[in-house]
């Protein structure tokens, strides 16, 4: 993981909001992989917010990216907000509910 990656989790509602600062690369990629395969029965929504992102490097795009499969049976809303969220969000997905903010 990037040394100065870092999740920050807020419960807002019935969603929980997730601040990334920090380099993105492979390792913080999977870390928020983690975040998103925990159990999130409470909530509908994950926002996840990229306008803490410094650095972005592609390999932890696509690390993200193609695992996000991995979790199509939580059926989550993902909402995507800041000036990194194109660059992370996938362009089409089947098994999410997709925005950008």
């Amino acid at each position: 993981m990037a040394a100065n990656f870092k999740i920050f989790m807020r419960r807002k509602n019935s969603s929980l909001e997730l601040k990334l600062t920090g380099d993105f690369d492979g390792n913080s990629a999977c870390e928020l992989l983690n975040v998103l395969g925990k159990d999130h029965d409470d909530f509908i929504t994950l926002v996840i917010h990229t306008g803490g992102l410094k650095t972005i490097f592609p390999f932890g795009v696509d690390t993200f990216q193609n695992n996000l499969y991995l979790f199509k049976h939580q059926g989550l809303r993902l909402v995507f907000t800041g000036g990194n969220a194109t660059t992370i969000a996938p362009e089409r997905n089947k098994f999410f509910r997709i925005s950008l903010r």
